[in-house]
């Protein structure tokens, strides 16, 4: 009954994150709307920061033992790739954003996806069991 529940608990909480990350992947900062004195713009910005550094530590997690690692590093490599579209949608709506961004852009749909092959390959090669 507790795994049912849970089940649903979470299957029921995660649309919040499913439907504001499509909508902010859509509307860019007008999802925040007017942010008046910049309030809302800062604390959307400082949210999605610390999801940054979360993403970070979480690859830094998977250096040890790495090639057990191919179901986390795909994980966190499926949120940056999904990142990674929402600026390429932003390039395409507002337009070429800055080398810095663009830069960020390279990481998130070139180079992420790259070492993940490479990290399948290590997997791969020494067999057998993926952990987390």
């Amino acid at each position: 009954m507790s795994k049912r529940l849970l089940q649903l608990a979470v299957a029921v909480c995660c649309l919040v994150p499913i439907a504001a990350g499509g909508a902010g992947l859509v509307l860019g900062p007008a999802l925040v709307g007017d942010a008046g004195d910049g309030r809302d713009l800062d604390s959307h910005f400082r949210y999605l920061s610390g999801l940054l550094l979360g993403i970070g530590l979480g690859y830094a997690a998977s250096i040890p033992g790495i090639e057990r690692k191919r179901v986390q590093f795909t994980l966190l490599s499926m949120i940056v790739v999904i990142g990674g579209v929402g600026r390429l949608l932003s390039l395409f709506a507002i337009g070429v954003p800055s080398p810095v961004m663009l830069g960020a852009l390279a990481m998130e749909l070139l180079v992420t996806p790259l070492l993940t092959v490479w990290q399948w390959r290590v997997a791969r090669r020494a067999g057998g069991r993926f952990l987390s």
